[in-house]
Order: C-alpha cells, then structure tokens, then sequence
C-alpha cells in the first residue's frame, strides 16, 4: 500500500483528507496572545479570519515537529507500506528539511519525497494527482517520476487584496509590496521557482479578474483532463467569477473550490483569491 503524506500549507481539511485517503501533517500558527493552533484542526478558516482582523501583531506561523512525521513513517513500516510525501516548497517553509530529517531519524527506506516548489492550491493539486495515480494502479517510483514532470506544468495565480500580510510574514521583499499597495490596484501573485512572485497588477476587482484570465492564458491556458481548483480566504462569492469564466469562456466544467486555510491566510490574508491549474503542455 502506499501511503501519501502531505501539510496542512496544502489546505485539505480533515474531511477531505479521509476522502482522498491521505494523511495531513498539520503546521501551526501562534497568536498574539502565544496561542497555538494547528492549522485546519483546531479552528475553522472562517473563525480564523475573523480573529485575522482584530489582531493588532500578524500571527506567526512554524513547521510541525520531526516527532509527528517520524512516527507516521515508523507505522507504515511497521505495516509494510510506502509512502509518498509532498509538501510545500522549501523555499517558503522548513517543512520539506523537518520531514526528510524525520526519515533519517527513523532510520527507514520507504518514503520518497517530491518538492511540490508550490503551495496552497497548487500544493493541493499535486496531492490530488498522486491520489489519482495511486488509484490507477502506479508505483511509488512512478507516481514520484509523473509528479516531478506534472509540476513543470503546474501554475498558482492569485490576487491579493492588501499585500501588507505578504510583507509583514517576510515572504515578499518590502519594496514590491509598497510598489503593489498603490491605491486601488489589486496586484497578481504567482509562485516562481518556489518562492512568491509578483505576476501583475490591475486596477480595481473587476479589473484583478481580467488580469488573472489573461495571465492564465499567458502560461499555457488551463488542461481540459487535469483538475484545477479556486480559492477564496474570506468569501465564496470570490471565486464566482472564476467558475463563471470556466462554463462561459472556457466551456469547461468549473474548478474544485476549496477555502485557503489559517497558515496560507496569515500570508494572503482577507479578500485572496486564485487558482491552481495545469497547462495545456503536460502529457502524462
């Protein structure tokens, strides 16, 4: 059996994860008042939200201990299973370093592991396609070998309200967040060799739409036989437009919607949204 491993950065709840049939290491998040919480367990993303708001220091956010993936990997040898772990880029967390330090601490030869040098959505992506190809029947080695190619392909674009979380977390250099927090302008964040990148900016939110359509274009449009999913922090009706675009534009089905959680939200914070998908280049 084989056995797939994934953070909560991916923002695959619990209930999902049991669906899915993968296991969610969960990272944390301390509050300003030294509160921890384990992401996606110990308080809904909408509950975090709105303590988001009220929090006069950004919380902070940290990897989980090598001590819950060490014994995750202990018990699937013990039952003679793989397992497959794909997490969020090492650029942007310890995450990766935390969990392959766990194998070396457990001393066991049955995980591999795949750097999605994504996160959020895109994370989440990955996770699904190993789900799939797992069900269709594909080895450890082989569902490893697809990941590496399939994240070639992979894209995240999404549009943040207010850069200043952004900054504030130190995943983006304070000069391109002044230069994105001008008066109404939206800017477009993608994610470039693992790390947060600015992929444009419009004017307005109806304008921030039309530059995440348009950007999606520019990186290869979006594969009519891969999944893609949008998502939102705060409101549904956010990534409305996106399914819209996809039945009217695109005559395709609408994405996956999924909610992006408390560790990705201190980040993108209130009024984020975006989508992950693979271009119409990947051929597996």
């Amino acid at each position: 059996m084989i056995r797939i491993l994934t953070d909560s950065a991916s923002d695959i709840l619990p209930a999902e994860a049991e669906q899915l049939g993968v296991t969610v290491i969960p990272l944390n998040v301390t509050l300003e008042d030294g509160t921890v919480l384990r992401d996606g367990i110990d308080m809904t993303p909408s509950e975090y939200y709105a303590q988001l708001a009220s929090c006069r220091k950004l919380p902070t956010t940290s990897q989980p201990s090598p001590e819950l993936f060490e014994k995750f990997y202990l018990e699937a040898a013990a039952a003679g299973d793989e397992v497959l772990g794909i997490f969020l880029s090492h650029e942007l967390s310890g995450t990766w370093q935390c969990a392959k330090l766990a194998a070396d601490l457990a001393n066991v030869d049955n995980v591999l592991f795949v750097n999605s040098a994504n996160v959020c959505l895109g994370e989440a992506l990955l996770v699904r396609l190993a789900v799939h190809l797992r069900d269709a029947g594909k080895t450890l080695v082989q569902i490893a070998t697809d990941l590496e190619h399939a994240k070639e392909h992979l894209h995240l674009v999404a549009a943040i309200d207010d850069l200043k979380y952004l900054r504030k977390g130190g995943r983006l250099p304070a000069a391109v967040a002044v230069a994105g927090g001008m008066l109404g302008i939206k800017p477009l964040i993608t994610i470039k060799d693992g790390k947060v990148a600015m992929a444009g900016k419009a004017r307005g939110l109806p304008g921030a739409y039309v530059a995440l359509f348009k950007k999606i274009d520019e990186l290869g449009g979006v594969h009519p036989d891969f999944e893609a999913v949008a998502g939102y922090s705060t409101g549904l009706r956010e990534v409305q437009p996106i399914e819209n675009y996809f039945r009217d534009n695109l005559h395709m089905d609408a994405p996956l919607v999924q909610q992006i959680g408390c560790v990705i939200g201190t980040h993108a914070g209130p009024g984020a949204f975006g989508l992950a998908f693979f271009d119409k280049g990947l051929d597996l």
